[in-house]
């Protein structure tokens, strides 16, 4: 079996935690205590991918080549990984990172829109860059289609190919499935992305990994959007306890969540009501804090909110019908 690499988010998903803010000093820091402890590839940047710094998504406290030139300068040995969303990112703004010390990409497209990913990912793969692609609401396609997505991708030139839990919807069993599925239609390695809205975040890495899957990501003390990711030192002290070798200090990787991220977070990683409702009705993790602001501004339920979002099938990308399913269930569309 080939060895398992634990990638960290910490530094791109938990930016969406703490409103894309952490600074470039603490990118660094974060980064080097990573470093240390044998991640090997650690993922920068904003939270939504690079190229989101807007008032869309929220601005943050530096650019993109910012945050990966804090983060390189920083390492020894891990690789410097960014988020590429097609239509929120730009090969301008992929080549201002790469030449910033950025050597993976992650071409990140929802789960049935592969084709969108062959331009950025032959861009990247003809640039010398390490490429993975992230089919994202994996939950959304049942094992069989998500293989045929996950086959264009391999096409395409994609090394590492992802089944993403963006809503934290998904539990072991559904993991291990589409992981399996796509080792069987896929030459590409096979990753997986938990969210931790059911509470199954590090469970469902564990049973993608017994299925096949080589990268797995986490986040340290889950930080990331939502109710977070796998933490990355519990992952890791999960698979040791599991007989596998992580390929990293767990002890270090302990210290640096608890004695550098700890610090930073502004608040704990917790399954609260609107994150368990995230996954209970599969929706993006970056729905949180919007649906939130929604029931506080239209004194609206946030379960109300979720629930019916959930039954339109509401996916990333529709971020605006948060309000307008807020509005119309308050009954004041039309009124400022």
């Amino acid at each position: 079996m080939k060895p398992v690499t634990i990638v960290d988010t910490s530094l791109r998903d938990g930016m969406s935690s703490v409103s894309h803010q952490f600074t470039t000093e603490q990118v660094a820091a974060v980064a080097r205590g990573l470093d240390a402890a044998g991640i090997q590839v650690i993922e920068v940047a904003h939270g939504i991918g690079i190229g989101a710094s807007s008032v869309q998504y929220g601005f943050a406290a530096a650019t993109d080549e910012e945050y990966v030139s804090a983060a390189a300068s920083a390492v020894r040995d891990a690789r410097i990984a960014v988020l590429y969303v097609p239509g929120i990112s730009t090969l301008g703004v992929l080549d201002a990172v790469h030449q910033a010390g950025a050597t993976t990409v992650r071409v990140a497209v929802h789960c049935t829109e592969a084709d969108c990913a062959e331009q950025p990912i032959r861009y990247a793969r003809e640039r010398g860059m390490h490429v993975m692609s992230f089919l994202m609401m994996s939950h959304k396609l049942e094992p069989a289609a998500l293989a045929q997505q996950a086959a264009k991708l391999d096409s395409y030139g994609a090394q590492v190919i992802y089944v993403v839990d963006s809503a934290g919807a998904l539990v072991p069993s559904g993991a291990a499935a589409r992981v399996n599925a796509l080792r069987g239609a896929v030459e590409a390695d096979i990753g997986f992305h938990a969210h931790n809205n059911l509470g199954v975040g590090v469970a469902n890495a564990l049973a993608s990994m017994e299925h096949g899957a080589r990268y797995l990501d986490g986040s340290l003390r889950g930080l990331g959007a939502s109710a977070g990711n796998a933490p990355t030192e519990v992952l890791a002290a999960a698979l040791e306890r599991a007989g596998h070798d992580p390929g990293v200090d767990i002890f270090a990787l302990i210290d640096v969540a608890e004695r550098v991220m700890a610090p930073m977070m502004t608040e704990p990683q917790v399954i609260d009501e609107t994150a368990l409702l995230l996954g209970y009705a599969g929706l993006y993790s970056t729905f949180f804090h919007p649906a939130k602001r929604a029931a506080t501004t239209y004194n609206v339920p946030v379960r109300d909110i979720l629930v019916e979002l959930g039954r339109r099938g509401v996916i990333g990308g529709q971020e605006d019908m948060i309000v307008s399913v807020a509005a119309e269930l308050a009954g004041t569309i039309g009124r400022p």
